[in-house]
């Protein structure tokens, strides 16, 4: 069929070549696209030289006909009639739990060229504000949804690419991404107040209170009786227009013709009182709470998604706690002597490395679930909770228990640094095996967390609380509260965790063995 069409649509001369012309990609009808867009491309010139020279070669088949070169002459195009299919950009899901995102930047306009791996906008996830990168060339040729389009769902068109060369100011703009989202149903004016749901015809029961303009009982739903009820309304004032009697609908309509209001429900006395007037109260009554000044706060898709996780962590993971305490002296004490010699670090950062520790020589909390089945990682990855504008966001310390404290503590501040910036990449706040929380600056002695699926344990650590001591002094304790999940860890695991965690945080000594060995290389 190649060969047929490149004679039949008079792009050669004659059909001469014609097998040589398919090859060249001279033979497909021009509105489908494909190689007359090529043409279009390079333009008619470049097409009138490239075939005079394949007719030098192969034959006078490859000759171009009079319509050829006069497009040549007069610049004009195959295609130009026709609308120029794009290329879809939709909104890519940029985490495990994203369901929709905020569009906080376009780093590209339209028009732009745009290369494999280039960036064209920041999207805000449900966790951080994350690059979207392209995996192919062209030029953008639209963009759908400008900044700070909220809420966008994943998959939904978000700008349209062409590809290189082609004119991009012809593109078509697909159907999908111009239709706007399914509206509901035009439905009769609503009455002062919300309407009751809509009836249910499975739900419809006899009424015999209640009669049409045929002055005949009727069989009316629970929508309808609410209304008539809560305008205080006869039925056989209404018009029925319902096969079956009086629709929702009728009743609406009457509302809204004659501008009824809602009647106060009639008082019903408590069983067993007198059948009397009541008393009028002295008492003010308290007045309307729509009265009250408020704002609406909006929720960012980070706290929706916090939201949604630990309510669904609290519903499907059994919680079960273990609290331990530690005399942290001798740590406080270390860490100021470290740091007169060089090594800054906070009390967080031995803590990380503490609890890494400890995982590595009680692996059974080192653990996340994969589906209905437990996988152990070979390394520690500790996720520490850092709170941000936006809601809290988990960072990841890579093998912390095989980084020194120096080392942990500077991951720490970057990390943070760019969680508060929204700057942190995927992989660096998706996975981890083991999450401490530490409110301790904030002046909390103890509290407990909810645990970070898919992993299996939390740590939540308060602040350090003085104490008198036996011999009359003063005394530091530190309070850690373990949640962990019943179902992956026994309660000896985590008793035999929670003993390790304290013992290395009363002895320190362990956890800067890595820190003196650098000072002593640096030295």
């Amino acid at each position: 069929m190649c060969n047929t069409r490149s004679g039949s649509d008079h792009v050669a001369r004659s059909r001469r070549g014609d097998l040589e012309a398919s090859v060249l990609g001279l033979g497909f009808p021009p509105l489908t696209g494909g190689p007359f867009r090529f043409v279009d491309r390079i333009g008619p010139a470049q097409l009138v030289k490239d075939m005079e020279r394949f007719a030098v070669v192969s034959g006078v088949g490859f000759e171009p006909c009079l319509t050829v070169h006069y497009q040549a002459a007069s610049g004009t195009k195959f295609c130009s009639a026709g609308p120029l299919a794009g290329i879809p950009i939709k909104m890519p899901s940029l985490s495990p739990t994203m369901s929709e995102g905020t569009i906080v930047k376009w780093l590209k306009q339209e028009g732009d060229t745009v290369e494999p791996g280039d960036i064209i906008c920041d999207i805000q996830t449900d966790k951080a504000v994350v690059s979207f990168e392209v995996e192919e060339e062209g030029i953008l040729a639209k963009i759908l949804l400008k900044e700070d389009s909220k809420d966008v769902p994943v998959g939904r068109m978000i700008a349209v690419m062409v590809d290189p060369g082609e004119d991009w100011k012809a593109v078509e703009v697909p159907a999908e991404a111009e239709a706007p989202p399914a509206a509901a149903a035009a439905a009769p004016p609503p009455p002062p107040t919300p309407a009751a749901a809509a009836p249910e015809p499975a739900a419809k029961k006899e009424f015999s209170g209640l009669r049409h303009a045929g002055a005949a009982p009727t069989t009316v739903g629970p929508a309808v009786r609410t209304l008539l009820e809560l305008y205080d309304i006869d039925a056989a004032n209404v018009t029925a227009t319902g096969r079956h009697g009086l629709l929702k609908s009728d009743v609406l309509a009457y509302i809204t013709q004659h501008k009824l209001s809602p009647q106060p429900p009639t008082p019903v006395p408590a069983p067993g009182s007198v059948s009397r007037p009541a008393a009028p109260s002295s008492a003010p009554s308290a007045g309307p709470a729509g009265d009250a000044a408020y704002i609406d706060i909006p929720l960012s898709s980070m706290r929706k998604t916090i939201a949604k996780r630990l309510t669904q962590s609290k519903t499907e993971i059994p919680h079960a706690y273990m609290q331990s305490e530690a005399r942290i002296d001798r740590l406080l004490a270390l860490r100021k002597e470290l740091k007169a010699e060089g090594v800054q670090a906070s009390l967080n950062d031995y803590i990380i490395k503490a609890v890494a520790l400890c995982l590595r020589l009680q692996p059974q909390l080192n653990c996340v679930w994969s589906g209905d089945q437990l996988q152990r990682p070979d390394s520690v990855d500790i996720s520490v909770a850092v709170a941000t504008d936006a809601g809290l966001i988990t960072p990841i310390v890579v093998d912390a228990a095989g980084s020194s404290v120096a080392a942990i503590s500077g991951q720490v501040q970057d990390l943070a640094a760019r969680a508060r910036l929204g700057k942190l990449k995927p992989h660096e706040f998706m996975g981890g095996s083991f999450t401490i929380s530490n409110l301790g600056m904030f002046g909390v002695g103890e509290f407990s967390a909810i645990i970070n699926p898919p992993q299996c344990g939390i740590l939540a650590v308060g602040g350090g609380r003085s104490q008198l001591a036996a011999d009359g002094g003063s005394e530091t304790w530190l309070t850690s509260t373990l949640s962990y999940d019943a179902r992956a860890v026994s309660e000896p695991e985590a008793a035999a965790f929670m003993e390790t965690l304290a013992h290395l945080l009363t002895n320190p000594d362990l956890l800067v063995t890595d820190a003196r060995r650098e000072l002593q290389q640096l030295g």
